[in-house]
């Protein structure tokens, strides 16, 4: 599931420009717009909800369904597109951010005859909800935790000993060049080129991986781009969503990626004879958390509500668990914390330092807004433009023509 080039991020902004939608106020009242990670829902759950809303409110719904692979397009669609999604499902980061910025609705708890089921979250989970309020947002009013995990190696046991995979260090190990996929997540690549660059640290215990994450000072952030771009001869390549199927085909030995997507590809994979397994590197992780959220320019804010209370039914919880292989936030049976987890800590947001942290990201993979891309923005743009401008000279003829019609009509009446 879950960074942005600059020039990505750019070009989003200029197709959000032109986009509008026309719906009347009724109309829109009885669609449900749900923006969600993709592989990240069971299908028939999804299927169910209008006939469930039917049920508990007399009121007909249709859902309008759409994916996102990476937090920060779905953060700009909503913020500078100020697209009208009722409810979506970011990551704890970028929950701080949209708090932050004012871009959050509070999720009413008010359901009528219909059982509140919001309220019966993990208590781990609940708990590190609580750390997004630094300072203190209140994030408990504004999100209801979906989906959690860790961030950790998958790796291919036929080319890579457990022992290499229990540290981050087995990244820069030259042996495995080309071999690794890494995910296209500036977050989580940062985390681990800290973690890495301060693994005595971190035995010695003078300091945490909380500290180290978090940590967005200049120096900081220059030691991870230096660590990043080591790392590059090894990469095979940086993925949103593909890691995955790339590992269940013995194609790559090490995906840097979350546990969910892992449990997907080692029970895949094992159908196939492709052994792999999942580990949290001993120097410690990130671990994650994913919640529902209403934007600020949503327009049908009941539907979101009754939408994030029937996905915490305690056996909806369970079929989208099964699903997609991660560990629901919903407090269920058969759900514990194991000591990989207690090694890893939440991530915050960056602030004002976040364009800086992208920029470097993008210096580290190499896709910074070079003139070439800088052309294919101005030309898409251009294209858009030209047809605007072309979509108002017919008009305008039209409208003459009709005029010029109008008064030869009159002159010979």
């Amino acid at each position: 599931m879950k960074g942005l080039s600059p020039a990505i991020m750019l070009l989003c902004l200029l197709i959000l420009a032109f986009s509008s939608c026309g719906r009347t106020d009724e109309e829109r009242m009885k669609i449900l717009k749900v923006y969600n990670w993709a592989d990240y829902i069971d299908e028939q759950v999804l299927a169910g909800f209008p006939g469930w809303y039917k049920e508990q409110t007399g009121e007909d719904i249709r859902l309008i369904y759409q994916t996102f692979d990476i937090n920060e397009i779905m953060l700009t669609k909503i913020e500078r597109g100020h697209e009208d999604f009722d409810v979506a499902c970011p990551s704890e980061y970028i929950i701080e951010r949209m708090l932050r910025k004012g871009l959050l609705l509070p999720v009413s708890r008010n359901f009528g005859n219909t059982p509140d089921y919001t309220a019966n979250i993990s208590p781990f989970i609940q708990e590190q909800l609580n750390k997004v309020d630094r300072p203190v947002y209140g994030a408990a009013l504004y999100a209801v935790p979906y989906m959690w995990g860790t961030a950790g190696i998958l790796y291919n046991k036929a080319f890579v000993p457990e022992k290499d995979a229990e540290s981050w260090a087995c990244l820069w190990n030259p042996r495995y060049k080309g071999k690794i996929l890494m995910k296209d997540s500036y977050r989580d690549a940062y985390g681990v080129a800290v973690i890495h660059a301060h693994a005595k640290e971190l035995l010695e215990g003078s300091i945490t991986v909380d500290q180290l994450m978090n940590d967005n000072s200049p120096q900081t952030m220059c030691l991870a781009e230096k660590y990043l771009k080591a790392l590059k001869p090894n990469i095979a390549g940086w993925e949103a969503d593909f890691g995955k199927e790339m590992m269940t085909k013995g194609k790559l030995w090490i995906n840097v990626t979350w546990s969910g997507d892992a449990a997907w590809a080692i029970k895949e994979a094992g159908a196939v004879g492709v052994e792999l397994a999942y580990v949290v590197p001993q120097e410690g992780s990130n671990v994650w958390f994913d919640g529902w959220v209403i934007p600020k320019y949503a327009r049908n804010v009941k539907a979101a509500g009754y939408f994030i209370n029937y996905l915490c039914q305690p056996e909806i919880a369970a079929r989208n668990m099964d699903a997609t292989g991660y560990a629901t936030a919903v407090n269920i049976p058969g759900i514990h914390i194991d000591e990989a987890v207690r090694r890893c800590a939440v991530i915050h947001d960056f602030g004002n330092d976040t364009l800086r942290a992208l920029e470097m990201w993008s210096r580290v993979k190499g896709d910074n807004l070079n003139s070439g891309i800088l052309l294919l923005i101005f030309f898409v743009f251009g294209l858009l433009f030209i047809g605007a401008a072309i979509r108002h000279v017919r008009k305008y003829k039209q409208k003459q023509r009709y005029k010029s019609k109008r008064k030869r009509w009159y002159k010979n009446k």
